[in-house]
């Protein structure tokens, strides 16, 4: 693997075959990671999205019970846009998920089912910029996913990333890879929708999506999205 100790990014690795993408919410995997998921899937990849919990309470004005079923249709609707067509949800209550040996267990039950070699969770640091607080259930999901992996030792994967300000690799994307991304940040229609109700739903795609995969001079001036290396173990025989 590339040396990091200078300022340009690494090559995201290549020799693996299975992804698993860990999130606590609906649309966690958009910000910050689809147009890289939909250039694995592209290559014959698989990517397994799980959530830990349904978003429930992420849609201002709307009903747990309603806005619950209500996401993890929009979050089936954006994976299957970028080729994933497996997703699930555990069931954590929105907004109180926490660093609990419960969610420990299910996350290393999980990766040890799927056997990724890699596996991308969301960032754990209190700010993904000066001035732009990380919310709890990141957090504490973070740490948690950074735990169990450490915990499984040699049955863990190969590789854990997040996708954090502080990156080290990148995955190059091309305009194709950067649509998918627009289009499946979209089908979160009814949460964009209150999130932002004076700005069309693609609008406010296309203007995330360009602000995650930037041309980076880090990165020979190509558009790419970045992660960050958290843990890495020795390939097996």
């Amino acid at each position: 693997m590339a040396d990091l100790a200078d300022s340009a990014l690494a090559d995201f690795p290549d020799d693996w075959h299975t992804a698993l993408i860990l999130v606590a919410h609906p649309d966690d995997p958009e910000y910050g990671m689809s147009a890289a998921v939909n250039r694995w899937t592209n290559s014959g990849r698989r990517v397994v999205y799980a959530l830990a919990t349904s978003g429930e309470k992420g849609i201002e004005g709307m009903a747990a019970a309603e806005c619950g079923p209500l996401r993890e249709g929009e979050q089936r609707a954006s994976a299957a846009v970028v080729g994933v067509d497996e997703v699930e949800f555990w069931g954590f209550p929105d907004s109180e998920v926490f660093n609990t040996a419960e969610l420990r267990a299910k996350i290393a039950e999980t990766i040890t089912r799927i056997a990724p070699e890699v596996v991308v969770a969301t960032y754990g640091g209190a700010e993904w910029a000066p001035g732009f607080p990380n919310q709890r259930d990141h957090m504490e999901f973070a740490a948690a996913v950074a735990d169990a992996c450490a915990g499984l030792g040699d049955d863990g994967p190969r590789w854990l990333f997040v996708n954090g300000p502080n990156a080290t690799h990148a995955v190059p994307v091309e305009s194709g890879d950067i649509d998918a991304a627009v289009h499946s940040l979209a089908e979160h229609r009814a949460y964009l929708s209150v999130l932002d109700p004076d700005t069309p739903v693609g609008k406010q795609a296309a203007d995330q999506v360009e602000r995650m995969t930037p041309v980076r001079p880090d990165y020979g001036d190509r558009r790419a999205v970045a992660f960050e290396l958290v843990l890495e173990r020795p390939a097996t025989a």
